[in-house]
């Protein structure tokens, strides 16, 4: 029988009495153990991993892409993906998070029907192991909620054992009142068991019926599927819209002390097992309540940097760097054994709550109306009153660079290169999505024959057209992916550019976005500037700390930069690393 470390056990036990109070979770800790450690030959390790700097380096760099971003009718899409990854973005980057892979019914993935099981229309898991095999692998627990079409579901409807309590169930006379919401759909959907009516709770949309953390067997499930996941090769487990977990009536129903007790029991998972397994959450909110899932460094190994979007765009779009800096100069390092995962677009739209409080709402009207002019639109919440907010702008980032607050210029492909060179310069491993990577327009045919918003930045590429494109020095697609994958191949080399190197921001003109990054052993510095303004910006050499008895070269044009000089000229949208190790 299979031995566990006896403070295993006892940390287990204790975050489950604060989630289960009067359950017998001493046994609880048993199933929980024997769950994510099921097979003799794979036991916890005596000790757990201690935080530290060494889950990852400055070689780290994820690109993010559903399963069928390419196609040609003919290959599966899962290899052509590996044969995409294989051929462009070898050394460039190093992760690719393949969005949910799983069979599902609606929301393009997100309303999975079995966890279990590879989407047959994208290959099968011998496909995504062979993957696995030469990127690091990231997937997605979709762990609110599941298809209502699913196997759970029609078992909860029929009365099964154990799923008859797998679902959140409430009544419309409760007192909803509190309740966040991402969405403006009903919170609440009638359904019809062998139990009578009942009403499930639905934080997304009706065909996403959310599941009973209160019940421990969804828990235990889902630490099984994790275990299924981290043995066929995965190796970042992204916890989707962990925030909305656990329920209340009469709460908020979101960032509630169980769903930190939870993350931290999974985070305690992958600490003990033999297998470097790192925990992500995506939480799309403001700073201070996505800054706690970092906990006391005994939560999220990794957090998405969700203000970086809105306000690296409204950089770009103003020509200002003022609220881009001056969020940066507030943002706290990442603790020891944790890192922000930085990113300007995903598979979902622009987030606007994290950009409360960081910009101004007329900039942030002044921003969404530009955006709407090149194509872009906008999707809605409904607040507790109530009334209706901006949830998020749907765009792809590219098209979102077509203009600026003073119109259309020549200047799109250097402002959204400016704007992805951001991500690669801060504290944190970066994030790429491939519409971003291919400089994919707006797809606005997809918005309108699917009648959905962020179908606008899901664009399915054609291999066949998209080899094209790419062998066409000339295009959109071949100008931004070689320029991005050279600076990332470059990135790659720098100390200074570890995730955990220390990161001071600068004060210059407004125009500028500087930071000054040094190598965890001191020995590099690199001075990261940005333009985001289409002027020729001249920046004093007394701004930056440009030791005399070193030479100094910026590494992304090659020139020398003399010490001694009065000043450094940064054109139109340029960036500049400039560096003392090269």
């Amino acid at each position: 029988m299979q031995k566990s470390p006896p403070q295993l056990k006892s940390r287990i036990r204790d975050l489950l009495d604060g989630v289960y109070k009067g359950n017998d979770n001493a046994a609880l800790a048993e199933q929980v153990i024997a769950a994510f450690w099921p097979e003799e030959d794979n036991q916890p390790r005596r000790r757990p991993r201690r935080p530290g700097n060494t889950l990852w380096t400055q070689g780290d760099a994820v690109l993010i892409t559903y399963g069928d971003s390419i196609l040609d009718g003919i290959h599966k899409p899962l290899d052509l993906l590996r044969d995409f990854l294989l051929n462009h973005m070898s050394g460039a980057v190093n992760g690719v998070h393949i969005l949910p892979f799983f069979p599902f019914t609606s929301d393009d993935g997100f309303a999975v029907t079995d966890f279990r099981k590879v989407n047959p229309s994208l290959g099968d898991w011998p496909d995504v192991t062979r993957i696995g095999e030469r990127f690091y692998l990231m997937s997605d627990l979709v762990l609110n909620h599941v298809s209502s079409q699913g196997t759970w579901f029609n078992a909860y409807r029929q009365g099964k054992e154990p799923f008859d309590k797998f679902f959140f169930e409430a009544s419309p006379e409760d007192d909803l009142s509190m309740v966040v919401r991402p969405r403006t759909t009903p919170l609440l959907q009638e359904v019809d068991t062998v139990n009578g009516k009942k009403h499930v709770w639905c934080t997304f949309s009706h065909d996403q019926i959310d599941l009973n953390f209160a019940n421990p067997e969804v828990l235990l499930e889902i630490i099984r599927i994790i275990r299924l996941h981290v043995d066929k090769g995965v190796r970042i487990v992204r916890l989707d819209a962990v925030a909305f977990l656990w329920k209340e009536v009469g709460t908020p129903s979101i960032h509630l002390p169980q769903t930190h007790r939870v993350i931290k029991l999974l985070r305690l998972l992958c600490d003990f097992a033999a297998e470097p397994v790192v925990l992500l959450t995506e939480t799309n909110v403001p700073k201070a309540e996505n800054l706690s899932y970092f906990g006391q460094c005994n939560e999220a190994h990794s957090i998405y940097n969700f203000p970086l979007p809105p306000l690296v765009l409204y950089a770009l779009l103003s020509g200002s760097a003022r609220y881009l800096s001056g969020w940066s100069r507030a943002m706290p390092p990442a603790p020891m054994g944790c890192a922000y995962l930085n990113f300007t677009a995903s598979h979902d739209g622009i987030g606007m709550r994290p950009a409360e409080g960081l910009l101004p709402q007329p900039e942030i009207d002044r921003m969404i109306d530009t955006v709407k002019q090149s194509g872009g639109v906008v999707s809605m919440r409904t607040l507790p009153d109530g009334r209706q907010s901006v949830y998020e702008l749907n765009s792809a980032y590219f098209s979102a660079m077509a203009r600026t607050f003073e119109g259309e210029d020549d200047h799109q492909i250097a402002r959204f290169v400016c704007s992805q060179t951001i991500v690669m310069s801060l504290e944190g491993i970066p994030a790429f999505y491939i519409h971003s990577m291919l400089a994919t327009p707006n797809d606005l045919e997809g918005v309108e024959r699917r009648q959905m918003n962020r179908a606008i930045n899901r664009h399915r590429w054609d291999y066949p057209t998209l080899r094209a494109k790419l062998a066409d020095p000339d295009s959109n697609q071949a100008r931004v992916l070689g320029a991005m994958t050279e600076r990332l191949r470059l990135r790659s080399r720098q100390p200074a550019f570890h995730p955990n190197a220390t990161q001071f921001t600068l004060s210059m003109d407004e125009r500028i976005f500087g930071v000054w990054r040094q190598s965890l052993d001191r020995t590099q510095s690199i001075f990261a500037l940005h333009n985001v303004s289409n002027d020729t910006v001249t920046v004093p050499c007394s701004a930056l700390n440009l030791i005399e008895d070193e030479s100094w070269v910026d590494l992304l044009s090659g020139e020398k930069i003399d010490p001694h000089g009065e000043t450094i000229e940064v054109g139109p949208y340029q960036c500049r690393w400039i560096t003392n190790l090269h």
